[in-house]
């Protein structure tokens, strides 16, 4: 891990709500618990950019989670748009190529926003990739397209827990790794295949946690991030 941040700091909490008045509770209940929101799919078809603006605005870190994959001169105008909003991070799916990730690392040159690729959704395992299509094992798979973002010029990547370790070895320590599939030992998989405790990314090498249902889903928010940011702090 090559950033020097606090446990909170390291937090990235997914705003997964249908609106703009359920993030804004949510952001008002975790403001100064956590490092970043992402903003992903389906709050960003509800509430659009004015959102983001609001969160950047009112000096908020922004993960926007659009995972762009088009063609490159699509991807980079649309990442020169979301650059525009003042988030922190911006992603990409890997699978869309060198051309369109380095469309996109461009449009972010000097913007303020990183760039990350998504190389294997942490939904997938070795059948599912089997059934579109991708022969490789889900490892080597997440390094070839770990590899092939760092050639582009991207900042670093989305990956599970599970290939943190062998990214940091491919890629090196300045590579940014963002880890969703964060559950706490007494969480539900919910629909992820691929994941780890909070503790177990933060010893691998990841930079920064994605953490969604186990701090969103319960009663108190506030008090989840608080454990799982004393988690880190003893990792």
């Amino acid at each position: 891990m090559n950033i020097r941040l606090s446990p909170r700091e390291r937090l990235i909490v997914a705003l997964d709500v249908p609106g703009a008045e359920p993030a804004h509770a949510l952001v008002a209940r975790l403001a100064g618990r956590v490092g970043m929101f992402k903003v992903g799919h389906q709050l960003f078809t509800a509430a659009g950019p004015d959102l983001v603006r609001e969160l950047t605005g009112a000096g908020h870190g922004v993960f926007l989670d659009l995972k762009y994959h088009d063609i490159p001169n699509t991807v980079e105008h649309a990442v020169a748009a979301a650059a525009t909003l003042g988030c922190r991070l911006v992603n990409v799916h890997a699978l869309g190529g060198r051309a369109m990730m380095a469309g996109a690392a461009k449009a972010c040159a000097g913007s303020g926003a990183k760039l990350l690729a998504v190389t294997v959704l942490t939904s997938h395992d070795a059948a599912s990739l089997r059934e579109i299509g991708l022969p490789m094992a889900i490892p080597e798979a997440v390094r070839h397209l770990a590899r092939l973002a760092q050639d582009a010029g991207a900042d670093g990547v989305v990956a599970s827990p599970e290939e943190i370790a062998l990214i940091r070895a491919e890629c090196g320590p300045a590579f940014l790794i963002v880890t969703p599939g964060i559950r706490l030992a007494s969480s539900s998989r919910d629909d992820q295949a691929r994941v780890a405790t909070p503790a177990a990314a933060l010893r691998a090498g990841a930079d920064y946690l994605v953490v969604g249902r186990p701090i969103t889903a319960g009663a108190d928010p506030a008090a989840a991030a608080d454990a799982i940011a004393a988690e880190l702090e003893r990792a």
